[in-house]
């Protein structure tokens, strides 16, 4: 799979890839990952790629002719499954998102920065809208890397373990239950004590409800979605 990303702060980017489970499904061959550098594209030698709105008020958007350019150029080498642009006005990303987009061939990620881009490249381009939540960034970038890590993770061998995310909160409309390891007796905190049964099937029925009462306790909006 092949993630893009078109910013104008490539170098925000670079520590989350380098390290921990993206370092190695880039080395596993798994995940291809490329920053492009929007100003590469820009319209002078200045390294113009935004400028201010039409109708007044504060901040500067991004042009439509780097974008757009940008685009293009990528797209030569292969059509992008989906060209999403990351922001506080898209649909909320959740765990259903990343199942998806995991599946796909080659995504590229836009950055806003500033006050965003021009409606038109959204128009013409954009095929998907994403928000990380409901608060606003300096820039995309980081909601860019959350997406990849969520995504990234669900690709069939990058995970030691591949059973691991499927068992994460949310992919069944469930928070994960409550986990625990050595020592079994920590400050007078024991752990439960059909963990310690070696029974599956017990382990499997306590965790479900586990899950079931953590999710009614924290989460009951997740539920009223079935």
């Amino acid at each position: 799979m092949t993630i893009e990303i078109l910013t104008v702060l490539p170098e925000l980017l670079t520590s989350p890839f380098e390290h921990s489970i993206m370092k190695r499904a880039q080395e596993r061959g798994h995940l291809n990952i490329k920053l492009h550098q929007l100003r590469k594209w820009a319209i002078n030698k200045h390294g113009q790629v935004d400028d201010y709105q039409y109708g007044g008020g504060a901040g500067m958007v991004i042009m439509c002719e780097p974008l757009a350019n940008a685009i293009d150029e990528l797209q030569q080498e292969g059509k992008f499954d989906e060209i999403i642009f990351v922001t506080p006005d898209g649909k909320t990303f959740d765990q259903k998102d990343a199942n998806t987009l995991s599946l796909k061939n080659r995504i590229l990620l836009i950055c806003g920065h500033y006050k965003g881009i021009d409606q038109r490249i959204r128009d013409i381009y954009v095929t998907q809208e994403i928000s990380i939540g409901d608060y606003v960034l300096s820039g995309g970038e980081l909601a860019a890397a959350v997406i990849v890590d969520a995504v990234g993770r669900l690709i069939p061998g990058v995970l030691n373990d591949e059973t691991s995310a499927l068992t994460d909160s949310f992919q069944d409309n469930l928070l994960a239950p409550p986990v625990y390891s050595r020592p079994a007796n920590f400050r007078d905190l024991e752990v439960p004590p059909v963990l310690l049964t070696g029974d599956p099937k017990k382990v499997d029925v306590w965790r479900q409800e586990q899950a079931l009462q953590r999710t009614k306790q924290r989460r009951p909006d997740i539920l009223k979605k079935d």
